[in-house]
């Protein structure tokens, strides 16, 4: 992609996001993507599947010599847990179990965060949405990097470091940027998570525990699925503040690169957001996308007009709660 700006500060805007009148334009000419909205009835086997796989992997591992627990980490298990996280994503949108059973949501993104090794699920969910209803907002979407990022990874050895940490600054950045009372839901996240954890310790020893927490660190930071980090949101064109990225690994990701129409209907599981894609082709097929995660990531190391600033800001006023 080219026409890049090189800039010293995030871009800001002083516009509204795109995705909140995209939505209404579609839902207006095609009514029908209403029916796609609510649970996905696969979601929870799926899920389930993949926590039992992980559960099988730590007694596989327990013997393993300390090389091969950091190999099969990476190359298996962190693929494993990232793609947890990412259904942990969308079980926060309530597609699961559907709108009016939230409470069972919340407590299956407990379940699905076992293999994680670290508590993630709920303060996940508590944040993720200020993400949606505050796109670039300052102070108030703790996904865009603060200012010491942009302004200290800046060169490509600096950003690959920066990568490389991405898992330590995307869980740590929110208490800084704009930190929140912990929830009793968190409490409960955090307690069951590590019982568990002492549980697989006790029957296993430690390297199934290293196995689990190495494997997301690593493959939440420098590997070819966390490009997906990158591909979302940062700004690779002037004025086009979301991506899509509509290649191969979104069958291991729940469908997270189709992140434009994910942003227009959030609420729409990852399972059917092709068929938006589809319906409504002509709001997305002339919009710029990614084919590559690891072009994206090449491209932000080695590109000096794109890195942790390369990101769209607006000033939001907060919304009432209900």
């Amino acid at each position: 992609m080219g026409n890049r700006v090189t800039r010293g500060d995030f871009e800001w805007v002083y516009t509204e996001q795109p995705h909140t009148q995209r939505r209404k334009e579609i839902l207006a000419k095609y009514p029908e993507i209403k029916t796609l909205m609510g649970p996905d009835p696969h979601l929870k086997w799926i899920v389930s599947g993949m926590v039992c796989m992980q559960l099988l992997a730590c007694y596989l591992v327990k013997d393993l010599s300390w090389k091969w627990i950091f190999f099969w980490a990476y190359a298996f298990g962190g693929c494993i847990n990232h793609s947890l996280t990412l259904a942990i994503h969308d079980i926060s949108h309530n597609v699961a179990f559907g709108n009016k059973q939230a409470k069972w949501n919340r407590w299956f993104a407990v379940f699905a965060n076992l293999p994680v090794g670290i508590p993630y699920s709920a303060s996940f969910k508590k944040y993720h949405i200020d993400h949606h209803r505050y796109l670039g907002g300052d102070s108030l979407d703790v996904d865009i990097p603060t200012d010491f990022e942009g302004w200290f990874f800046c060169t490509p050895l600096r950003k690959l470091l920066w990568l490389f940490l991405q898992p330590l600054f995307y869980s740590l950045r929110p208490l800084y940027v704009n930190p929140k009372a912990i929830t009793r839901m968190e409490i409960f996240n955090a307690l069951v998570q590590f019982s568990i954890d002492l549980i697989i310790y006790y029957l296993w020893g430690l390297k199934p525990i290293i196995y689990l927490i190495a494997g997301t660190i690593l493959c939440m930071g420098l590997h070819p699925i966390s490009g997906h980090f990158i591909a979302e949101h940062y700004m690779f064109l002037k004025g086009y503040e979301t991506y899509s990225y509509y290649g191969p690994l979104n069958c291991l990701t729940f469908n997270v690169g189709y992140h434009m129409e994910h942003h227009d209907f959030p609420s729409i599981p990852g399972c059917r957001l092709p068929v938006v894609k589809k319906i409504a082709a002509e709001y997305y097929d002339n919009l710029p996308y990614h084919q590559s995660w690891i072009r994206v990531l090449w491209d932000f190391i080695f590109d000096d007009t794109i890195g942790p600033y390369s990101r769209v800001k607006r000033r939001c006023k907060l919304a009432k709660e209900s």
